[in-house]
């Protein structure tokens, strides 16, 4: 048996699933908001601590990051038209992010379009120790900018976490219906932090 048969005849066993799965694939980019973000708004001198940046993502896709009482909200790609500004979508913990961003691609007519995002965040809620969780996010196309979180995964405690996450990605994001659909979340042996959405 050559190896493209024994290829076809692995696709064929394991079912759809794995054929689907290789269409995907992976690429990572660095977020450094000293070096690759623009600051589009502020706060004045006397008016607390929150920031607004704009940072270089993927092949043109932006991540847009809010930050404000140690606390940080992404969006990635193409945000809202208009003055219509992504929902918070933090935790209720002081938190941050990594600065790995892992950008899950799917292949259409010979480009690789970035359809979810997988980030790692430290949160530190309430005193207890901090804990690390994969966040799941759909990314805003140019088309429909409709980006937001689609679940998490809690990665202390869970070597399985960076393929669960991916899994979420790759079966959920892209027909994810922000603001109505239910987020998938992973949980493991330690408290999963509790989420802090509001509509801005």
């Amino acid at each position: 048996m050559n190896k493209f048969v024994r290829v076809i005849f692995i696709l064929l066993i394991l079912g759809p699933s794995a054929a689907a799965a290789a269409e995907y694939s992976s690429v990572y980019s660095k977020l450094d908001s000293t070096k690759d973000c623009t600051v589009f708004a502020k706060a004045p001198e006397d008016g607390g601590e929150w920031a607004n940046l704009t940072c270089d993502g993927y092949k043109g896709y932006p991540v847009i990051v809010y930050y404000s009482d140690l606390r940080e909200s992404l969006f990635y790609g193409f945000p809202p038209s208009g003055n219509v500004a992504p929902r918070w979508e933090s935790f209720a913990g002081f938190n941050a992010t990594s600065p790995t961003i892992e950008w899950r691609l799917r292949d259409e007519a010979g480009l690789k379009i970035p359809f979810a995002t997988i980030h790692r965040w430290t949160i530190e809620e309430g005193g207890a120790p901090k804990v690390e969780v994969l966040v799941i996010e759909k990314v805003g196309q140019i088309d429909r900018r409709d980006g937001c979180m689609v679940g998490y995964v809690v990665a202390t405690g869970n070597p399985g976490a960076n393929e669960a996450a991916r899994q979420i990605a790759d079966t959920k994001a892209q027909n994810f219906n922000c603001g109505s659909d239910k987020r998938h979340i992973l949980q493991s042996d330690v408290a999963s932090p509790n989420l802090m959405i509001v509509d801005q």
